[in-house]
């Protein structure tokens, strides 16, 4: 297995999301570099020196697309997930959108908004020692299956749900892929928050409000690292100080 199957539907499907020693190893360089850049970052937006900070980004680029997929995914997500995670979600796609445009990416708008709906509804799944994400990128498949969709678009968006909390995702990967896991790095822990205009990041929680996300996603990631101790998951919690990234976001709640 090459060093990028790491993270991709294949790979969550044969291994259910356990980490090798070799693939934690290859997982240090890029979370190191993540924790360097997001601390340089957020030290640029508490000197206002932000490269974001006078960023202006039409809000039609973020506007959430509408279609049977992306209506049938929304069904999906408002059943299943709970009010902080369904913002969440919503956020996620906002965000994601939002850096896509500040780096002109073409990217598929409906596949990357059913991927942030879906991309976290495994988290309440209770399988031992299998990666929540196989079971996010399950209800995708079905989705996918209801209205349609190619095998190459429902890969497309299977895959980008299950990369999307390695610390190693690139354009690489996809636009897709790319921008939903930076799309909920933003979220998250505030990764490449500082690209982003404050106004936008404002809005955008506004709309969607956190109703308490980091105290609900520290909790559900705790019991995911419990039920998949070679995850990623604990990895991001043993090696990238998670939740204390999830408590210093630069956000409220």
């Amino acid at each position: 297995m090459s060093a990028t199957d790491l993270g991709t539907l294949r790979w969550v499907d044969r291994t259910g999301g356990q980490l090798t020693v070799a693939e934690r190893r290859s997982l240090l360089r890029p979370l190191a570099r993540a924790h360097a850049a997001n601390a340089a970052g957020r030290l640029s937006m508490l000197v206002r020196l932000n490269s974001g900070r006078r960023r202006q980004i039409a809000p039609a680029r973020m506007l959430p697309p509408s279609s049977v997929l992306t209506r049938a995914a929304e069904e999906q997500a408002q059943q299943r997930l709970s009010p902080a995670l369904l913002n969440h979600s919503y956020r996620t796609f906002a965000y994601g959108a939002a850096l896509g445009a500040w780096e002109n990416l073409d990217v598929d708008r409906e596949l990357l908004y059913a991927a942030a709906l879906l991309h976290d509804i495994g988290l309440p799944t209770r399988v031992d020692n299998v990666d929540f994400t196989l079971a996010s990128a399950r209800v995708a498949r079905d989705v996918a299956e209801e209205v349609g969709l190619t095998s190459a678009a429902t890969e497309t968006m299977r895959t980008a749900i299950t990369l999307h909390h390695s610390p190693n995702v690139t354009l690489a990967d996809g636009p897709v892929a790319y921008l939903l896991s930076a799309g909920a790095g933003v979220d998250v822990v505030g990764l490449r928050s500082w690209q982003l205009p404050p106004d936008l990041l404002t809005a955008v929680v506004e709309q969607h409000p956190r109703l308490g996300f980091k105290r609900e996603f520290s909790a559900a990631f705790r019991t995911e690292a419990a039920r998949v101790p070679r995850g990623r998951v604990q990895f991001l919690r043993r090696y990238g100080a998670f939740e204390l990234a999830i408590k210093l976001a630069p956000f409220r709640g």
